[in-house]
């Protein structure tokens, strides 16, 4: 299947662009756990059984009318990463920072020194934003990478961070979701432009577990 990487900056976005989107990528990912057996998404949302495996757009399009309604599958909880204890291997701080940008050029994980982090056996996550927190002006990251398989395995998407630093931007959406399968080893990179202490890249996402695993 084909893929588009790009940004939406944040601010060139309604609030009612932003919390479709939003409803659209939560509807994605709760249609992978169905792929990914996580809780029981068919028989959560009336109707979606009928609509063949095949169809992903009108199964989104489905749940995603589904949980507008203000209801939410019963067998499946949403929240976000928590890099210290959903990953197969703890990230060394329970948030996403990368290690000092010491060298122009060079890609450095955002998950704090977790170089090829695993996701837990059971959780699937939904990546769909990303915001950088620099004291630096223009932002000292210039590219984002996903890779499936670790830091030298293939590349899922790339996203070029410039427009962000040139329009002194510190948030922006993805123009697709891109997601991380349960027990998949994966990495996300930032590429320096400019040296400067560890950097707060915040990929925001969506996490999603059998209902009751984490949150009572």
């Amino acid at each position: 299947m084909a893929s588009r990487n790009y940004l939406v900056m944040t601010n060139d976005m309604s609030l009612s662009d932003r919390k479709g989107y939003r409803t659209r990528a939560l509807a994605a990912g709760l249609e992978r756990c169905d792929n990914a057996n996580i809780g029981d998404i068919n028989a959560d949302v009336p109707g979606l059984q009928a609509i063949p495996a095949a169809n992903k757009s009108g199964r989104v399009a489905h749940i995603s009318s589904y949980i507008q309604t203000g209801a939410w599958p019963k067998t499946i909880d949403q929240r976000e990463l928590a890099p210290a204890t959903d990953l197969v291997v703890a990230a060394a701080q329970d948030s996403w920072l990368t290690a000092a940008l010491a060298a122009v050029g060079t890609a450095y994980t955002a998950l704090n020194a977790l170089v090829s982090p695993q996701m837990g056996l059971g959780r699937l996550m939904v990546c769909y934003g990303v915001s950088v927190e620099s004291a630096v002006v223009p932002m000292p990251v210039s590219r984002l990478t996903f890779r499936r398989g670790g830091v030298a395995g293939n590349i899922l998407a790339q996203f070029d961070m410039e427009p962000m630093g040139v329009r002194l931007e510190a948030d922006a959406f993805f123009s697709e979701p891109v997601v991380i399968d349960p027990n998949e080893i994966f990495a996300i990179q930032a590429l320096c432009r400019a040296i400067a202490v560890a950097t707060r890249v915040h990929v925001h996402n969506f996490l999603y577990e059998g209902a009751g695993q984490t949150i009572a």
